[in-house]
């Protein structure tokens, strides 16, 4: 049998969880979760004050750990969207077909946005300083950290996870 795999994408208005065991067996878990979604529900100030992004995290915590027991042990973490391979760029992974951003490169990016949430300017950071930025980078670290994935692999629009 094959690696369990999980394909994530964040869209605007919801996250959508794919979790495949085999070429038969798939699970589409959806969560309410977005990037705008997310940002234009908690955060009132661009960028985020720190109590908007500690309500978003609580937030969008409890969402992902909803579905822990679905994530099967040992799954490798895809995506194809391109917002997450631009914070993969921002987080200094290097531009290819298949990139590999690991959760210790998405907890230094998410670093600089809580120096830019206290007030740094975000060009000195070298992040986006629009909100929905924000909410994606919040949704993929808290959704690595809560299930316990040490990378994700991005890979173009058609590839197969299996």
């Amino acid at each position: 049998m094959t690696q369990p795999a999980v394909l994530l994408h964040i869209g605007r208005e919801e996250t959508r969880v794919t979790v495949r065991h085999d070429d038969i067996d798939e699970k589409i878990l959806p969560l309410t979760l977005g990037s705008q979604l997310t940002s234009v529900g908690y955060f009132r100030h661009t960028p985020p004050t720190p109590d908007e992004m500690e309500n978003a995290i609580m937030v969008v915590e409890d969402e992902i750990i909803r579905i822990r027991h679905d994530i099967p042990p040992g799954a490798q973490l895809f995506s194809t969207d391109n917002d997450i391979r631009a914070l993969a760029r921002i987080a200094g992974v290097a531009e290819n077909e298949v990139m590999t951003l690991s959760l210790e490169a998405v907890e230094r990016t998410f670093d600089r946005l809580a120096l830019v949430i206290n007030g740094r300017p975000a060009q000195f950071e070298g992040i986006p300083d629009g909100n929905d930025f924000a909410a994606t980078l919040l949704i993929l670290r808290e959704f690595m950290h809560h299930l316990q994935f040490a990378d994700i692999v991005l890979k173009g629009a058609k590839f197969e996870m299996l």
